[in-house]
């Protein structure tokens, strides 16, 4: 049995560490754990609470809602309390909640219910007397809150003045300031690029937007309102159902939530949860689970209130997106295309319906600028279907410095300088946040890109070498770099799943082919970062040869058209790396070979240095074809408009492309205007 003294201690941790949590939460806009962190905690005390009412206390966070108004705003008493709603987390509650309602009500029949998602924002109260929205509040503790009422006329979804007719001379309508999720991630790239804090998440970044001593800070940040209800002035109102009440409020010209519905019975409460869950990710905007309101107004009223809750309405919670959890270890994963990945390695916690165990940490620079190292408790999100992230550390978890003189327990994370795969080196591009390995041939992790970059119709053009065909070479360990692929055998590939002697003779002769080539193709094949088709043939035209590329340092690939600082790292890191230059001795020991020198023997064409751009469809020529026109008459085809651009090829159903090239002057020409020039020249 636990002792008195240890529950009316642990009562007392919870009540001081939920009122931590509400200040870091409703007062400084920055929350410190988790909502499901929390609710855990506020559950607890309310159990210990309910087995120990002794224990209760006027101050405990479980007989008020939010935290104490900031000094810094007038307060506002609300005339009607703004109370939270009680949870319910698993089916077995929600059904517990429907028969709450039905003891109450004396009936066994189904109630109906108006159902609708619950928006993760911050609760206000709007005030019309007349029709004029004349004052605003926040929820606050739900007795009183702050006067917004300047920062909330910033919003143009709350309308100044109501529309159509039937509102009595005083009303106070509810509902939610939120934030987009696109405005949001707008937002937080502006406070990048200003070098300002970003925002945890849409409920942070709308509440600290919302509460500005400064409205015009408000004004510029991209905030929205819904309705869901009405304090003050209900009773006035000549209607019978919260769905008639609803559609009252769009008639006054609010914002509701339009996946609303009514539904009756638990099944369809469940029913309904399931719906929106499955819309979830599609939705604008941030939502924690759905909202069950008692649809007859005076079932409300006969169910009535508990302390802090009505009996008549529950919400139904999604399972956490976020949790909090330990940083056991940070690894690094190498992608398909090379990319270095820190991951956090976890303590096992379940979160968005999955047991995670690793988290992202998306590139190093994310790494230094949330400061995650091992040891450290952190918040981990998963959405859905979206890879774990670690948003963020909780700074008073972080292991005692005391010991080590005040310096941190575990060391800043530094991202390895060799691929934990093959060994090459790590470099990280010039305008990358992103590090990649550079042994781009050679990498396992790379292997199956590379040799279906290698083997692409534009590249060595080894018809047959589909994705599919390269899964089962790689999974099988018959080819390991792209140079394995000219010591394949007919057997080999004969006894391969779905692949018989006819088809393996036909890749076999497809594969024999590809050793005449030209250079540019072999540049382009080795999918070196950066380097495209136009820029490698470019590189073949200026340079002639292999070798001269290969030791070309970074002045002399900058005299190549359109080479710049960041292309010509690229090039000098691959074949910097020992092991990429090791799979080229191979591949040119294999038979590839070119006309060295052809390219820069040629003499004038008729769209010599001229950049063009295709948008649209063309009468008679695929994009392919003028594509491959316009490069062997000297041109260059990009994939965007800029002043740099000479012409753009307008066919049907031109877009952005067309309408941009207009707006900077750029000269616009049609199918037949390309032809004339691909004959005649360029004057």
């Amino acid at each position: 049995m636990v002792e008195p003294a240890v529950t009316e201690a642990r009562a007392a941790w919870l009540r001081a560490e939920l009122e931590r949590h509400n200040r870091a939460y409703y007062l400084l806009d920055s929350p410190t754990i988790p909502d499901a962190e929390y609710d855990r905690l506020f559950r607890e005390l309310q159990d210990l609470e309910a087995g120990f009412p002794e224990l209760l206390t006027p101050d405990s966070p479980t007989q008020r809602v939010g935290a104490a108004p900031l000094k810094v705003f007038p307060a506002h008493r609300h005339v009607v309390p703004m109370l939270s709603l009680n949870n319910a987390f698993v089916p077995e509650e929600v059904e517990a909640f429907d028969k709450r309602v039905r003891d109450g009500l004396e009936t066994i029949a189904a109630i109906d219910y108006a159902v609708e998602p619950k928006f993760d924002g911050l609760a206000i109260s709007l005030t019309y007397r007349d029709g004029i929205f004349v004052f605003g509040a926040t929820r606050g503790d739900g007795i009183s809150g702050e006067e917004v009422t300047p920062n909330l006329r910033t919003l143009r979804s709350i309308p100044l003045r109501l529309q159509g007719e039937g509102w009595p001379a005083l009303i106070e309508i509810r509902g939610e300031v939120l934030m987009f999720k696109a405005d949001f991630a707008e937002l937080n790239a502006r406070q990048r690029e200003r070098g300002d804090k970003e925002f945890v998440n849409p409920r942070n970044a709308a509440a600290g937007s919302l509460r500005q001593l400064d409205s015009k800070i408000t004004a510029g940040r991209p905030l929205s309102f819904f309705a869901y209800g009405v304090g003050a002035g209900r009773e006035a109102l000549a209607v019978g159902t919260h769905g008639e009440l609803m559609e009252r409020l769009v008639t006054w010209g609010f914002p509701v939530a339009a996946e609303r519905d009514v539904v009756s019975g638990s099944r369809g409460l469940l029913a309904f949860f399931a719906k929106i869950g499955n819309l979830r990710a599609a939705l604008p905007y941030d939502i924690d689970g759905v909202v069950y309101k008692v649809n007859r107004l005076d079932w409300q009223a006969q169910l009535g209130f508990v302390s802090r809750a009505p009996r008549f309405a529950i919400a139904h919670k999604f399972p956490a997106e976020e949790a909090m959890t330990e940083v056991l270890g940070i690894d690094v994963q190498v992608g398909r295309t090379g990319a270095i990945t820190p991951v956090a390695r976890l303590k096992p916690v379940f979160v968005g319906g999955v047991t995670v165990t690793n988290a992202t940490l998306h590139n190093e620079d994310e790494v230094r600028r949330k400061d995650v190292r091992v040891g450290d408790t952190v918040i981990v999100r998963r959405a859905g279907d979206v890879i774990p992230e670690v948003l963020a550390i909780v700074p008073d978890k972080r292991p005692s410095r005391e010991l080590f003189g005040g310096q941190p327990l575990y060391p800043a994370f530094e991202l390895p300088k060799i691929c934990p795969e093959c060994s090459s080196a790590v470099a990280r591009g010039l305008d990358e946040a992103i590090a990649r390995c550079t042994g781009g041939l050679y990498c396992p992790a790379q292997r199956k890109q590379a040799l279906w970059h290698f083997a692409a119709r534009r590249a060595m053009d080894i018809e047959g070498l589909g994705d599919k065909l390269v899964d089962q070479l790689v999974d099988a360990g018959l080819v390991h770099s792209p140079a394995d692929l000219y010591g394949l055998s007919l057997a080999t590939l004969a006894g391969l799943e779905r692949m018989g002697e006819k088809s393996a003779q036909n890749l076999l002769g497809a594969i024999d082919r590809s050793r005449q080539t030209t250079l540019a193709r072999f540049i382009f094949a080795l999918g070196i970062r950066n380097v495209g088709e136009a820029t490698a043939r470019d590189l073949a035209r200026h340079f002639g040869t292999l070798d001269g590329i290969v030791n070309a340092d970074a002045a002399a690939l900058q005299e190549v058209p359109d080479v710049g600082p960041v292309v010509a790292a690229s090039l000098i890191a691959f074949f910097g790396e020992p092991h990429n230059r090791e799979i080229i001795t191979r591949l040119l020991a294999a038979g590839l070979h070119w006309s060295e020198s052809e390219p820069a023997a040629a003499g004038p064409k008729p769209m010599n240095g001229k950049t063009l751009v295709l948008t649209g469809t063309l009468p008679t020529l695929k994009r392919d074809e003028a594509k491959a026109m316009i490069e062997s008459a000297g041109g260059k085809v990009a994939g965007s408009v800029s002043k740099k651009t000479d012409y753009v090829v307008a066919g049907e159903e031109a877009g952005s492309k067309l309408e941009k090239a207009l707006a900077l002057g750029v000269a616009v020409i049609d199918e037949a205007e390309l032809l004339k020039l691909l004959e005649k020249g360029v004057e």
